[in-house]
């Protein structure tokens, strides 16, 4: 790999190579890495607003194994996918359910078996996951952007009234919460 991508992984506070090594040895690209680094550094800038106890390293650690699956598929199964990597390698339930549950705001179990996967909810329960999901629709690429445009990407992607949009909205309006708490 190039220096710079290493340069960018740490200033991206992704520094550990081991982790590192894991996502290479999955399969997944440079720019995937680096997209995961980007998503975790965010979700730990978020944790750093909030006034709820989080784990901050269980949300690190979900930002950069997020896309793991991708290794896989490029797929809406690449949730499923890395979250079984990450089960084959005996991490805790808590960073598989972050992995499982991170596209969009979450999946509804009407809206898993409308996109073909097995039938059941697939939302961020907890802050760290709901977090990292967060952080994710923030991160395009390696770029971070403010959430108005997260939102109308998201809208022109599924339109204005898919179900998707009302759960981004929650879920950005519960992070906000969070952060104006005192």
């Amino acid at each position: 790999m190039p220096a710079s991508f290493f340069i960018w992984v740490q200033d991206a506070h992704c520094m550990n190579n081991q982790e590192i090594r894991i996502l290479e040895t999955a399969g997944c690209s440079q720019d995937i890495i680096a997209h995961c680094c980007a998503v975790s550094k965010k979700a730990v800038a978020l944790v750093e607003q909030v006034t709820i106890n989080i784990d901050k390293e269980l949300v690190r650690l979900g930002g950069l194994f997020h896309d793991i699956g991708r290794s896989r598929t490029q797929g809406i199964r690449h949730a499923l996918e890395g979250a079984e990597i990450l089960s084959n390698l005996g991490y805790p339930d808590s960073l598989i359910h972050i992995v499982e549950t991170h596209i969009g705001a979450g999946i509804t179990a009407a809206e898993a078996e409308r996109l073909g996967l097995p039938k059941r909810n697939y939302l961020p329960l907890t802050p760290e996951a709901k977090i990292v999901s967060y952080a994710d629709n923030l991160i395009h690429g390696i770029e971070e952007i403010p959430f108005p445009d997260a939102l109308d990407t998201f809208k022109k992607m599924l339109g204005s009234d898919h179900e998707s949009i009302h759960l981004f909205l929650k879920q950005h309006q519960e992070i906000q919460d969070w952060i104006r708490q005192s």
